[in-house]
């Protein structure tokens, strides 16, 4: 599967601009690790563009990831891609044995905080968001409450990565991506 496929893939399952956002914030970030970890670019992108394509329809633990996964394997998806997209989702209990399974874990729930502090900026721009404003934003619970600090601490974690590095390399490919991200 190219880009391309994987874009109209997504678009077919997934018609919340935000949910779309999500997936190319995903993609962006996962591509820069790729790339940091001399890997396939484009294979990890796919894999972040493509984790949460099946959300919009099956939105419930029981179904998300999974009729995602059985819809990949139907496309000839590499396994090695689909237990990454299982695994992102902790829940799951698939092992994370994989490079690109940690860093799309690592990468998912962050990029969605990063968003959340950008909007709360009065530029609403991720371009003035900074390391130590997202810090910030992890120790108010009350701020995006939803999104899980531990599993952003056990995705560093898993990694390999210290929190704050992993922040600062998250913050700036979506950065890179800012536009397509509408921030």
């Amino acid at each position: 599967m190219n880009r391309q496929e994987a874009y109209e893939l997504l678009t077919e399952y997934t018609k919340k601009p935000g949910l779309i956002k999500h997936a190319l914030g995903v993609e962006a970030v996962m591509r820069a690790y790729a790339v940091n970890f001399g890997e396939d670019p484009e294979a990890w992108g796919i894999v972040g563009l493509l984790h949460d394509f099946d959300y919009e329809r099956y939105p419930t633990a029981e179904e998300h990831p999974y009729k995602g996964a059985e819809i990949l394997r139907e496309r000839g998806i590499p396994e090695e891609w689909v237990e990454a997209v299982l695994g992102h989702a902790d829940y799951t209990g698939v092992e994370r044995k994989t490079k690109m399974a940690k860093t799309l874990f690592a990468v998912d729930e962050l990029t969605g905080f990063i968003v959340a502090v950008a909007l709360v900026r009065p530029s609403k721009k991720i371009e003035d968001v900074a390391v130590k404003s997202v810090k910030k934003k992890i120790k108010d619970k009350a701020f995006a409450a939803a999104v899980s600090r531990d599993d952003m601490r056990k995705g560093a974690e898993e990694l390999g990565v210290d929190l704050d590095e992993h922040i600062g390399f998250v913050l700036q490919a979506m950065k890179k991506a800012a536009t397509a991200l509408g921030l």
